[in-house]
């Protein structure tokens, strides 16, 4: 098919996205199309792409509205690649600043904005840094594969933790090794999740707690997207599994630093068990008009 599209480019900390509003669905862009769009050289450029469209006119919109009513607008998130994601952490931030720069929705001061995600409904409320998102409850998955890194002399142990898609997070031993991992390349996961996973590689900040938060630095390989300057859910799944490391005693509140910026991350009791929310910025940058 074939198409205009009049997008807009965002990003929070440095993770960016092309954003477009489709509010009926009627722009059905093909894995290639997306993918088209996302290239860094011969489209616009970005992470991932964005669609705009209201639950009630998209098949998995359906869910979204039998969890909360109030989930008028779905993200449907692609990666890079054009294959879809479950959910983004920096990109529903983006989405939340999206929808209101095109007052496509409102959200006054501590209310909630219900969006629909693969992953469930997300609620997303303002702050004085951007947006705060609570993805949730989160779970161990129960997989511990090594992870080859290039430039990293040896496969490390990693520890699987799923909010709402898949990840794999590793402990380094220094600020050295982290700069010296290769993430151009794909790391090699033993055994291979049978729908991949986004993998951070992680080192303390020295010291790790500070004034009662926790800080840690963080790199990512993106399941689709490649290396990025910066990954929300992975942000929050490497606080998640440095907590578990450090045991008894670790912070429920941490900041990560990416290459991008920095992220916070907060973990706090829910009727349904512990959630943990992500905030940050979310800045759109420039708009324009794209045949597809």
């Amino acid at each position: 098919m074939s198409a205009t599209i009049h997008f807009t480019k965002g990003h929070g900390t440095g993770n960016d996205f092309v954003l477009f509003a489709d509010p009926d669905g009627e722009v059905d862009l093909s894995p290639a199309q997306i993918a088209a769009i996302a290239d860094r050289h011969f489209g616009v450029g970005g992470d991932g792409v964005i669609r705009a469209v209201r639950s009630s006119r998209f098949a998995d919109g359906a869910e979204a509205l039998a969890e909360d009513p109030a989930a008028e607008w779905f993200m449907d998130y692609h990666n890079a690649d054009g294959s879809p994601a479950e959910m983004c952490g920096n990109g529903i931030r983006v989405f939340a600043r999206y929808l209101l720069d095109n007052g496509l929705t409102k959200l006054e001061d501590g209310d909630t904005l219900a969006i629909g995600t693969r992953s469930g409904v997300r609620d997303v409320q303002s702050n004085r840094n951007g947006f705060q998102v609570d993805l949730g409850r989160w779970s161990l998955d129960g997989a511990e594969p090594t992870v080859r890194v290039r430039n990293l002399p040896v496969a490390r142990p990693g520890l699987g933790i799923s909010v709402g898609n898949p990840h794999v997070v590793v402990a380094l031993a220094s600020d050295d090794e982290l700069d010296a991992a290769d993430l151009s390349y794909i790391p090699v996961l033993d055994p291979e999740p049978s729908d991949g996973a986004n993998i951070e590689l992680v080192v303390p900040l020295d010291p790790l707690v500070q004034d009662g938060v926790g800080r840690i630095r963080m790199r990512v390989h993106e399941r689709g997207s490649g290396e990025t300057l910066s990954c929300g859910t992975g942000a929050v799944a490497a606080a998640l599994a440095t907590r578990y490391w450090a045991g008894a005693g670790a912070p429920n509140q941490w900041i990560v630093h990416v290459p991008g910026g920095k992220l916070g991350v907060r973990m706090f009791p829910a009727e349904d068990g512990e959630h943990v929310s992500l905030s940050g910025p979310a800045d759109l940058v420039f708009e324009g008009t794209l045949e597809v």
